[in-house]
Protein backbone atom coordinates (compact mmCIF):
# COMPACT_ATOMS: atom_id res chain seq x y z
CA UNK A 1 0.00 0.00 0.00
CA UNK A 2 1.40 3.42 -0.84
CA UNK A 3 0.59 6.89 0.37
CA UNK A 4 1.67 10.32 -0.83
CA UNK A 5 2.37 12.78 1.95
CA UNK A 6 1.69 16.52 1.91
CA UNK A 7 5.22 17.31 0.75
CA UNK A 8 4.82 14.98 -2.26
CA UNK A 9 7.02 12.14 -1.06
CA UNK A 10 5.76 8.61 -1.49
CA UNK A 11 5.73 6.33 1.54
CA UNK A 12 5.10 2.60 1.42
CA UNK A 13 3.46 0.32 3.94
CA UNK A 14 4.42 -3.33 3.89
CA UNK A 15 1.53 -5.63 2.97
CA UNK A 16 2.69 -8.16 5.55
CA UNK A 17 2.47 -5.44 8.23
CA UNK A 18 -1.12 -4.79 7.21
CA UNK A 19 -1.91 -8.52 7.15
CA UNK A 20 -0.62 -9.02 10.69
CA UNK A 21 -1.95 -5.78 12.20
CA UNK A 22 -5.55 -6.92 12.80
CA UNK A 23 -4.61 -10.24 14.45
CA UNK A 24 -2.28 -8.35 16.79
CA UNK A 25 -4.96 -5.76 17.61
CA UNK A 26 -7.43 -8.56 18.28
CA UNK A 27 -4.95 -10.41 20.55
CA UNK A 28 -4.28 -7.21 22.47
CA UNK A 29 -7.99 -6.59 22.98
CA UNK A 30 -8.55 -10.12 24.29
CA UNK A 31 -5.65 -9.69 26.72
CA UNK A 32 -6.90 -6.33 28.03
CA UNK A 33 -10.58 -7.30 28.49
CA UNK A 34 -10.95 -9.43 31.60
CA UNK A 35 -14.70 -9.75 32.17
CA UNK A 36 -15.76 -12.99 30.49
CA UNK A 37 -19.43 -12.10 29.99
CA UNK A 38 -18.83 -8.73 28.29
CA UNK A 39 -15.60 -9.65 26.54
CA UNK A 40 -16.95 -10.15 23.02
CA UNK A 41 -19.28 -7.13 23.18
CA UNK A 42 -16.45 -4.84 24.28
CA UNK A 43 -14.07 -6.18 21.65
CA UNK A 44 -16.75 -5.96 18.96
CA UNK A 45 -17.42 -2.33 19.85
CA UNK A 46 -13.72 -1.39 19.84
CA UNK A 47 -12.89 -3.16 16.56
CA UNK A 48 -16.03 -1.92 14.81
CA UNK A 49 -15.35 1.64 16.00
CA UNK A 50 -11.75 1.45 14.84
CA UNK A 51 -12.90 0.17 11.44
CA UNK A 52 -15.51 2.94 11.28
CA UNK A 53 -12.84 5.61 11.75
CA UNK A 54 -10.58 4.03 9.12
CA UNK A 55 -13.51 3.67 6.70
CA UNK A 56 -14.41 7.34 7.08
CA UNK A 57 -10.82 8.38 6.43
CA UNK A 58 -10.41 6.15 3.40
CA UNK A 59 -13.69 7.32 1.87
CA UNK A 60 -12.63 10.92 2.40
CA UNK A 61 -9.26 10.35 0.79
CA UNK A 62 -10.43 8.36 -2.22
CA UNK A 63 -13.49 10.44 -3.12
CA UNK A 64 -12.12 13.96 -2.74
CA UNK A 65 -11.48 14.35 -6.49
CA UNK A 66 -14.65 12.57 -7.65
CA UNK A 67 -18.06 13.97 -8.41
CA UNK A 68 -20.75 13.27 -5.80
CA UNK A 69 -22.43 9.88 -5.98
CA UNK A 70 -25.93 9.98 -7.45
CA UNK A 71 -27.57 7.25 -5.37
CA UNK A 72 -26.96 4.66 -2.67
CA UNK A 73 -26.15 1.91 -5.18
CA UNK A 74 -23.25 4.00 -6.54
CA UNK A 75 -21.90 4.42 -3.01
CA UNK A 76 -22.12 0.67 -2.35
CA UNK A 77 -20.41 -0.04 -5.69
CA UNK A 78 -17.60 2.31 -4.63
CA UNK A 79 -17.17 0.24 -1.46
CA UNK A 80 -17.19 -3.03 -3.44
CA UNK A 81 -14.72 -1.94 -6.07
CA UNK A 82 -12.46 0.86 -4.91
CA UNK A 83 -12.45 0.62 -1.13
CA UNK A 84 -12.22 -3.18 -1.10
CA UNK A 85 -9.32 -3.05 -3.55
CA UNK A 86 -7.42 -0.64 -1.30
CA UNK A 87 -8.07 -2.67 1.84
CA UNK A 88 -7.94 -6.25 0.53
CA UNK A 89 -6.19 -6.09 -2.87
CA UNK A 90 -9.27 -7.32 -4.78
CA UNK A 91 -12.84 -6.37 -5.50
CA UNK A 92 -15.82 -7.94 -3.77
CA UNK A 93 -16.74 -11.14 -5.62
CA UNK A 94 -20.50 -10.67 -5.59
CA UNK A 95 -22.95 -7.86 -4.84
CA UNK A 96 -26.67 -8.51 -4.50
CA UNK A 97 -29.52 -6.21 -3.53
CA UNK A 98 -33.21 -6.59 -2.89
CA UNK A 99 -33.67 -2.96 -4.03
CA UNK A 100 -35.29 -2.14 -0.68
CA UNK A 101 -32.23 -1.04 1.24
CA UNK A 102 -30.43 -4.36 1.76
CA UNK A 103 -27.14 -5.13 0.02
CA UNK A 104 -25.15 -8.35 0.35
CA UNK A 105 -21.41 -8.33 -0.39
CA UNK A 106 -19.68 -11.68 -0.77
CA UNK A 107 -15.93 -12.24 -0.69
CA UNK A 108 -15.06 -15.82 -1.65
CA UNK A 109 -11.42 -15.59 -0.55
CA UNK A 110 -11.34 -13.07 2.27
CA UNK A 111 -7.74 -11.98 2.62
CA UNK A 112 -7.61 -12.15 6.41
CA UNK A 113 -8.89 -15.74 6.39
CA UNK A 114 -6.36 -17.07 3.87
CA UNK A 115 -3.66 -17.86 6.45
CA UNK A 116 -6.04 -18.95 9.18
CA UNK A 117 -5.60 -22.50 10.36
CA UNK A 118 -8.75 -24.60 10.27
CA UNK A 119 -9.71 -26.96 13.05
CA UNK A 120 -11.21 -30.37 12.43
CA UNK A 121 -14.44 -28.81 13.71
CA UNK A 122 -15.71 -26.22 11.17
CA UNK A 123 -18.01 -24.67 13.78
CA UNK A 124 -15.05 -23.87 16.04
CA UNK A 125 -13.09 -22.37 13.12
CA UNK A 126 -16.08 -20.23 12.20
CA UNK A 127 -16.41 -19.04 15.80
CA UNK A 128 -12.71 -18.10 15.92
CA UNK A 129 -12.99 -16.30 12.56
CA UNK A 130 -15.96 -14.09 13.50
CA UNK A 131 -13.94 -11.37 15.33
CA UNK A 132 -11.87 -10.82 12.18
CA UNK A 133 -15.05 -9.58 10.46
CA UNK A 134 -15.84 -6.88 13.02
CA UNK A 135 -13.20 -4.41 11.76
CA UNK A 136 -14.36 -4.70 8.11
CA UNK A 137 -17.98 -4.17 9.26
CA UNK A 138 -16.89 -0.86 10.75
CA UNK A 139 -14.80 -0.08 7.66
CA UNK A 140 -17.86 -0.46 5.43
CA UNK A 141 -20.15 1.44 7.79
CA UNK A 142 -17.64 4.29 8.18
CA UNK A 143 -17.13 4.68 4.44
CA UNK A 144 -20.87 4.69 3.84
CA UNK A 145 -21.44 7.21 6.66
CA UNK A 146 -18.80 9.52 5.23
CA UNK A 147 -20.63 9.41 1.89
CA UNK A 148 -23.98 10.22 3.48
CA UNK A 149 -25.45 6.73 3.84
CA UNK A 150 -26.46 5.58 7.34
CA UNK A 151 -26.35 1.82 7.67
CA UNK A 152 -26.05 -1.24 9.84
CA UNK A 153 -23.46 -3.79 8.69
CA UNK A 154 -23.38 -7.42 9.81
CA UNK A 155 -21.03 -10.17 8.70
CA UNK A 156 -21.03 -13.94 8.78
CA UNK A 157 -18.98 -16.84 7.59
CA UNK A 158 -19.93 -20.46 7.37
CA UNK A 159 -17.28 -21.73 5.00
CA UNK A 160 -13.84 -20.21 5.53
CA UNK A 161 -12.32 -18.36 3.57
CA UNK A 162 -15.68 -17.14 2.29
CA UNK A 163 -17.58 -14.38 4.11
CA UNK A 164 -20.69 -12.31 3.57
CA UNK A 165 -21.42 -8.75 4.66
CA UNK A 166 -25.04 -7.60 4.85
CA UNK A 167 -25.65 -3.86 4.66
CA UNK A 168 -29.02 -2.51 5.80
CA UNK A 169 -29.53 1.08 4.77
CA UNK A 170 -31.22 3.13 7.51
CA UNK A 171 -34.56 4.66 6.54
CA UNK A 172 -34.56 8.44 6.45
Amino acid sequence: MSRTSEDGTLSLVSESCMDFLLPEILNMMYRTNHAEDIENDAIYYKLESLGFTVGQSLAEKFTQDRPRFVDTLDVVKFVCKDLWTVAFKKQVDNLKTNRRGVYVLQDNNFRWFMRMSLDADPAEATKRAAPYLWFPCGLIRGALANLGVSSVVMAETSNIPQCTFQIRIAQR
